[in-house]
């Protein structure tokens, strides 16, 4: 049963305000605080000048049903649009359909090309890698080592800034699920009608006319008008607690001055490694130490502004090119002609980086140019000198970075959590060091809330099947919607 004193949300994104909307519909009382200006953290719309841009590309697609219901409550039908998937693969100047298609690629391959393709994954059935263990070695031995390097090895670096032998091959079983060369080329010679054994990517999504962003500032709308407070620019700083509960926050607000607020629950979307050092009295040491050795992928865009009959077709297109570093290339006149200018369109460029590395520190006007010549290079856009604007957006810990120790340090924190404060609830992507959806943020704020009025709902479930976030077939009942990341290689405090 919640107390008299409000329950305290850390952080404003879907989860976040998921869980306050979720209080609010129980008659609760809730404070939202922020630390930046703006709510829906990595599913906020970013605006310049009228220019609208999504972080990272939002489709609003579920297989849970309380998430599905909760967008339409909060949006009404009209403020949806229903859109075209179109995503291909940009290579040596040609456009792959993706996912991949044999006729298409043979088409773009060539003759000869395809041949030694053929022949390449010919010879690794014959002679497969002897350690499979990893990415790569998977891979090659499904597709060969001319595919692999064309289609799988630039990219899924770029994404996660190491090497692809580095990774392990049960990532790669979900990512790319059922699917080899001589699957491929079977399903292409004899189709079967709405096959589901190999994974399919859905080919229409909903998304909010404005972006992802509307949805999150509607939420907050009707939060306030439903009682509740959300604060920006207000950073918790301090979660107080005393036998074996936390009483309250001291938060700082866009002043400098430390308020403090007392709390019934507390609810966090905080990054862990940044929660470890918040409580008052302090954690163990074994905790705070668990915090600092969690680590994340970070995440620039550099929007350009073009005229809209110089762009491309697709939602995003991904780069495999290794001569550039762009990783992937939004164009939001694509995903709403309401996030652009009548005539113009905006094509996000974006870059995975690490926070602190030579492109994060870059000077936008740097980057701006980077991400003109990189578009040039690419022949993107038929002039590149039509390039009318330029802005650069940073987000970090956008990923949370899985290495063989991760699971450790995040056990460690939720368990002093469990025994010694269980009124402190860790929701969302950042909050639970998970690489969620938004709808996977969005349904741990909902079990957690129903937690705290008396559930016993495990949060720690959601987004663990097998199955792939995409796949078109639905799930029943309340279970997660499947997505993962790689365990990827330790990174060293230098780094």
């Amino acid at each position: 049963m919640v107390e008299q004193n409000p329950v305290v949300i850390i952080g404003a994104g879907p989860a976040g305000l998921t869980a306050a909307y979720e209080v609010l519909r129980r008659g609760g009382t809730v404070v939202v605080y922020e630390a930046d200006g703006v709510v829906g953290g990595i599913s906020r719309t970013v605006e310049r000048e009228g220019w609208r841009f999504d972080i990272g590309g939002h489709r609003f697609f579920t297989k849970v049903p309380e998430v599905e219901a909760f967008w339409h409550e909060i949006l009404p039908d009209e403020d949806f649009l229903l859109r075209p998937r179109m995503s291909r693969i940009f290579y040596d100047g040609k456009y792959y359909d993706y996912p991949l298609k044999p006729a298409n690629a043979l088409k773009n391959l060539g003759f000869i090309e395809a041949v030694r393709s053929v022949g390449s994954y010919g010879w690794a059935k014959v002679h497969p890698p002897k350690d499979q263990t990893n990415y790569e070695g998977w891979l090659v031995a499904r597709f060969g080592w001319r595919l692999y390097r064309r289609f799988f090895k630039t990219y899924t670096e770029k994404v996660w800034g190491v090497p692809v032998h580095q990774m392990p091959a049960d990532w790669a079983a979900q990512r790319v699920k059922g699917l080899s060369l001589g699957n491929a080329i079977s399903n292409a010679l004899m189709p079967k009608r709405n096959q589901t054994d190999i994974t399919s990517l859905i080919e229409e999504f909903q998304y909010p006319k404005y972006g992802p962003g509307m949805m999150w500032e509607r939420c907050t709308d009707l939060i306030r008008e439903k009682g509740g407070r959300v604060e920006l620019r207000h950073r918790v700083v301090g979660i107080r607690h005393e036998n074996g509960r936390a009483v309250g926050v001291d938060v700082q607000g866009p002043d400098g001055a430390v308020t403090h607020q007392a709390a019934s629950h507390v609810i966090s979307t905080m990054p862990m490694a940044q929660l470890v050092d918040a409580f008052e009295p302090a954690a163990p040491n074994k905790v705070i130490a668990a915090g600092h050795d969690l680590h994340y992928r970070d995440f620039l865009t550099v929007a350009l502004v073009i005229p809209e009959d110089q762009a491309f077709p697709d939602n995003w297109i991904y780069i495999h090119a290794s001569e550039v570093k762009v990783g992937r290339i939004q164009n939001f006149g694509s995903w709403s002609p309401f996030m652009v200018k009548e005539g113009r369109t905006c094509l996000g460029l974006e870059y995975f980086v690490f926070e602190g590395d030579e492109l994060w520190n870059a000077k936008d006007e740097d980057l701006i140019e980077m991400g003109k010549k990189e578009l040039g290079f690419l022949g993107l856009v038929k002039n590149p000198e039509a390039i009318e604007l330029g802005y650069v957006f940073r987000m970090p810990k956008a990923y949370p970075y899985y290495d063989s120790t991760y699971k450790e340090n995040v056990k460690a924190i939720s368990d002093y959590l469990a025994a010694d404060l269980p009124n402190v609830h860790l929701i969302g992507r950042n909050g639970m060091h998970k690489y969620n959806n938004q709808d996977h943020s969005m349904f741990t704020a909902m079990l957690t809330v129903e937690n705290i009025y008396g559930a016993h709902n495990d949060i720690w479930a959601v987004n663990v099947e097998e199955e792939y976030h995409e796949t078109s077939s639905s799930t029943s009942g309340r279970e997660g919607t499947g997505r993962d990341a790689p365990v990827l290689p330790k990174r060293s405090p230098s780094a």
